[in-house]
């Protein structure tokens, strides 16, 4: 398959806002069930082995909210409302389960909601670990998942036992190790993995099963890499700040056509949130809590005992990326990310780093000022980079 029709299928995927690619695998597995996830990161290895297709929510920019802003004060930022609006139309009444991770105050209460307006899905809310003693938070998450594990086969009529968590375990490695193969050519030669490419396959990949995710993906590195696209000049910037509501499509073109490469960043972050594979010797459900505890990715959804460790989280970032600059781009209102912005850039800012800082909304239509922020950015750089 060519890379333009890998490209335009992940494109076709991520515009379906009726989640036809994951009406399809249920219709071609008949008696199977489909269990949604909010951002930021939910244990797809244990939905997987309960035989249901895990299916990320990430909302939508591109449909009116009319029924979504009933739920949700004016400064509250667009996520819910568009996931309130996608529920309400009907476009996730194929979903039997929905799992809320701990991101903010906002998917908590979401929860709650979706509890009253749909109750015939089982719903819960994860409380990922927030604890300095790793040994303590990974006997709270194994606990925790273990009490998935055995609803969401009470849901799906199937024992989800050690062996099913193997193989998902194992899948999910060969997935985990795709991506960062993914990441780590993006990251070296970016002008052959466009970072809009790039995120439109992850999308997709957050629909569809995880068989036809590897196949495709398989497929566009090997034409990445065979693909000699021309060098230019732009600059090495890592994009921070966008892990749950993501940002529209539109802007992270806009960021790369004017005149920059993203190296690094966290879109989608619920994809590398566990930075290793997960050993398949042992209790499964431990190798996983042992996985998120001490391999999680940096992120402000998760406790950070080391308070220099976020002011050193961009000096090392950009090193790894070998990054000339960080673009901080939140969603508005987004207490997570707005609240660690002013610690990651201070750290940025000291170890001689360049910054800018905006924010976006997923409904975001206008990109002319993010152009005229990122080109200058960029051309600033450029230019007084080495002063």
């Amino acid at each position: 398959m060519s890379r333009t029709a890998i490209v335009d299928w992940a494109r076709g995927v991520y515009e379906d806002l009726d989640f036809t690619a994951a009406r399809q695998w249920l219709a071609d597995h008949p008696g199977r069930h489909a269990c949604g996830y909010l951002p930021v990161y939910a244990p797809r290895e244990v939905i997987h082995a309960a035989g249901m297709l895990p299916v990320g929510i990430h909302g939508s920019g591109d449909i009116e909210i009319i029924r979504g802003d009933a739920f949700y004060q004016s400064y509250i930022c667009h996520l819910p409302r568009s996931v309130v609006e996608l529920a309400q139309s009907g476009r996730l009444d194929m979903l039997s389960a929905v799992l809320f991770p701990s991101t903010c105050d906002v998917i908590r209460n979401l929860s709650g909601m979706w509890q009253i307006l749909f109750p015939q899905m089982y719903v819960r809310y994860l409380d990922l670990p927030q604890v300095a003693d790793p040994q303590m938070g990974a006997e709270f998450w194994r606990r925790e998942l273990d009490v998935v594990r055995r609803e969401l086969g009470r849901v799906a009529g199937i024992e989800v036992t050690d062996e099913r968590l193997r193989a998902s375990v194992a899948l999910y490695n060969e997935v985990r190790g795709v991506i960062r193969g993914l990441y780590a050519l993006r990251g070296a030669k970016p002008w052959q993995v466009p970072t809009e490419e790039l995120y439109l396959l992850m999308r997709a990949g957050e629909v569809v099963g995880p068989e036809k995710f590897l196949e495709m993906a398989r497929a566009y590195a090997a034409a990445a890499e065979s693909d000699d696209q021309r060098v230019r000049d732009r600059t090495r910037v890592i994009i921070t700040g966008s892990f749950c509501e993501q940002p529209p499509l539109g802007l992270i073109k806009t960021i790369e056509r004017a005149g920059c490469y993203i190296v690094d960043d966290d879109f989608l972050a619920g994809n590398r949130f566990l930075t290793g594979d997960v050993p398949l010797d042992g209790d499964p459900l431990s190798a996983l809590a042992e996985g998120l505890v001490r391999g999680a990715v940096k992120t402000s959804v998760l406790y950070e005992p080391d308070p220099e460790g976020k002011r050193n989280l961009m000096k090392n970032r950009v090193a790894a990326a070998k990054a000339d600059g960080v673009i901080f781009a939140a969603a508005s209102f987004c207490d997570p990310a707005l609240l660690d912005r002013p610690m990651l850039r201070e750290g940025a800012e000291k170890a001689g780093i360049p910054c800018i800082a905006f924010k976006f909304a997923e409904n975001s239509g206008q990109f002319q000022q993010f152009r005229e922020q990122a080109g200058t950015f960029s051309d600033s750089i450029k230019l007084w980079g080495d002063a």
